[in-house]
């Protein structure tokens, strides 16, 4: 079947996408990545508080059908930080490109903490 048969075929329609649901992609690719021990807390301000696109570790812009992405992030102890920064940034653009068909401007990885194991002194 050709795409315009295809195109044709569908019911007419529109989908959206809820901002925490890119929130939720974002969480949970980046933890999924390699050296990334969990989400930390993104710096407080009064506008994000407000902001429909935030959730924890996560904040989200969406301007002109382009996402933009900021990832707060604890790192495992003796991770090559530049290294698992590169991979999430790869990691979450590639599905949020993949999963819900955006265009992605830029994926900022901030490191705001090491997970040092216990017991070492």
């Amino acid at each position: 079947m050709s795409d315009q048969a295809e195109e044709a075929r569908r019911a007419p329609g529109l989908t959206t996408i809820a901002p925490g649901v890119l929130v939720r992609i974002a969480q949970l690719t980046a933890i999924s990545v390699p050296g990334v021990s969990g989400l930390a807390a993104a710096p407080a301000s009064v506008d994000r508080l407000f902001r429909r696109g935030s959730g924890e570790g996560v904040q989200i812009e969406i301007e002109d059908n382009q996402i933009s992405a900021e990832l707060y992030l604890a790192l495992d102890q003796g991770a090559d930080a530049r290294k698992v920064g590169r991979a999430v940034q790869q990691a979450v653009a590639r599905a949020i490109e993949q999963m819900v068909g955006m265009e992605v401007g830029r994926i900022d990885v901030h490191i705001e903490e090491i997970d040092f194991e216990q017991g070492e002194g």
